[in-house]
């Protein structure tokens, strides 16, 4: 009986392993430095890049934490209002909508996890950058910084 207990544990036990991923795991998939330039300093971070629609859908949800440093960018093909929500993300985060020049267009900061309000832009945005909530208060980062990056795909 109990060999029958243990195999049944384990037969379920290896697909929950197999959807565990941690962040570290899942951000050696792409990453790109990302700069903020603020106050005259510049804060590079280490960031996912959300590429595809799937990848976009998905974001930073079922997370419960970030690398040091890191966080999630989301390219547009074309400007557009930016609008996400915090459905299944369990971590706050600081979103950071982005116009076509790398100036800001607003901060959202300490965003609240499995919220289902939307977090809109206050315009249309190129992208949104996703870091670890508190990351704009703690590093002095306002409307008034500018973010680079380049993508080579």
């Amino acid at each position: 009986m109990r060999a029958i207990f243990t195999a049944l544990a384990l037969s379920l036990a290896l697909p929950m392993a197999a959807c565990s991923g941690d962040a570290s795991e899942e951000a050696s998939a792409s990453t790109i430095p990302v700069t903020i330039a603020a106050a005259g300093k510049a804060h590079v971070f280490n960031v996912e890049v959300a590429r595809t629609d799937e990848e976009q859908d998905r974001g930073l949800m079922f997370r419960t934490s970030l690398p040091e440093g890191g966080g999630m960018i989301f390219p547009f093909k074309k400007p557009r209002i930016g609008s996400f929500w915090m459905k299944n993300t369990l971590i706050p985060l600081d979103m950071f909508f982005i116009r076509a020049d790398g100036s800001i267009d607003r901060i959202a900061e300490n965003t609240i996890p499995e919220s289902l309000e939307p977090v809109v832009s206050g315009g249309e945005v190129s992208a949104v950058l996703e870091l670890a909530g508190g990351t704009a208060a703690k590093l002095g980062i306002d409307e008034t910084a500018k973010i680079t990056w380049k993508d080579g795909k």
